[in-house]
């Protein structure tokens, strides 16, 4: 004989949100020792700095307030003060235990080559080590005005960068002394996605830029010198003839010559989808629903594609459709293998839209009578 049981157990599918990580900087700079050095502080748009960083004009304080400007309604971000002999990657490492950037903003100006790639190098410890996956906003040095001319500074600038391939690192030479906070806020405005550049001219011009510097002979800063900056991969702002308003230019990255990652774009729709489909790989540990018959494949097909399903849909109103982050993924562009029987390996391909950064109009005259 036997007794009647009934056991209902609840199952989790994973089918639920993601935390939001894109769109928050994490600020690293100098600061005073009175007001919150050492503490990770929460900043949103309505923040009185003055009274969480200070009254005085301090090195992070500047490019928090320029970021907090063009951050736009519901920018958030952290900032964390610390003193001039500090390690940053200390200060990164004590953040992180409570925080989860996607941008993390070096306020102090790289001095050389080795600063920039000591930067990608913690970038990519804090990916190998935790998996999470950040991009690192640095600072470089602004004009001496006391004694380096634009040729001057273009050769420092140059020294500095070209032996560079860090693909996770931007480099913001400080021209107008607020540069970094103005760029960290236009790329965490969310009146546009992940997915544009700060080029986005649609987007408005960029807010509270500090004074046009010029050079020891007096020459004030020109579109010249800063297409030279942003040859050289660092990334600057800029202006248009006969058009009010300054703008910025690409977000560069310092990936190599020919590399994927060369603008900001590219990297951040990456890394979103990587880290949602790392959650989701992380509930399949173990988990038999995902096995090497036909018919899981196919499903698990499914499953790993939600976040890139989620990021390409768009949006239409009246006759005009704004487009996801990226496209929406077809056949083929995700792949499940198994190379042994307990080890699967999933590809995904992630499709950007194209942009248009260089317009051509071609304007012919009709002189023909037929009209």
């Amino acid at each position: 004989m036997a007794l009647g049981k009934v056991t209902v157990n609840n199952l989790n599918l994973s089918q639920g949100s993601f935390d939001e990580i894109e769109r928050k900087t994490l600020f690293l700079g100098v600061g005073h020792i009175s007001t919150g050095a050492g503490t990770v502080i929460a900043l949103n748009s309505q923040s009185d700095l003055d009274q969480l960083l200070g009254t005085e004009v301090s090195q992070i304080k500047t490019q928090v307030s320029a970021a907090q400007a063009n951050g736009g309604e519901n920018w958030q971000a952290w900032a964390l003060p610390m003193a001039v002999d500090d390690d940053w990657g200390d200060a990164l490492d004590l953040a992180l235990h409570s925080v989860s950037p996607e941008l993390v903003a070096l306020c102090t100006p790289a001095a050389s080559a080795g600063d920039l790639e000591t930067a990608f190098a913690k970038a990519e410890a804090v990916r190998t080590d935790q998996g999470r996956r950040l991009a690192i906003l640095s600072a470089t040095p602004g004009i001496d005005d006391t004694e380096q001319t634009w040729s001057d500074y273009l050769a420092a600038q140059a020294a500095m960068v070209q032996p560079v391939n860090a693909y996770r690192v931007s480099a913001v030479p400080l021209l107008h002394g607020n540069n970094l906070g103005v760029l960290a806020g236009r790329l965490c405005n969310r009146a546009v996605s992940i997915a544009d550049t700060p080029m986005r001219v649609a987007t408005g011009p960029v807010l509270s830029l500090g004074s046009v510097p010029n050079d020891s002979a007096g020459v004030g800063l020109d579109n010249a010198l800063l297409s030279s900056l942003d040859a050289l991969r660092l990334s600057v702002p800029q202006t248009y003839a006969d058009y009010p308003g300054t703008f910025w230019g690409d977000c560069n990255l310092l990936d190599a010559e020919g590399g994927d990652y060369r603008v900001m774009e590219n990297l951040r729709v990456v890394d979103k989808a990587a880290r949602q489909i790392r959650i989701l790989a992380i509930s399949r540990l173990g988990n038999r629903l995902l096995n090497s018959t036909p018919i899981s494949i196919a499903s698990n097909k499914t499953y790993f594609s939600r976040p890139l399903r989620a990021m390409a849909r768009s949006t239409r109103i009246g006759t005009s459709e704004f487009p996801g982050e990226i496209k929406a993924p077809k056949d083929g562009d995700i792949e499940i293998v198994w190379p042994t029987r307990d080890k699967v390996e999933v590809y995904l391909r992630v499709t950007p839209y194209n942009s248009p950064k260089e317009i051509e109009a071609n304007i012919a005259l009709d002189l023909t009578n037929a009209r």
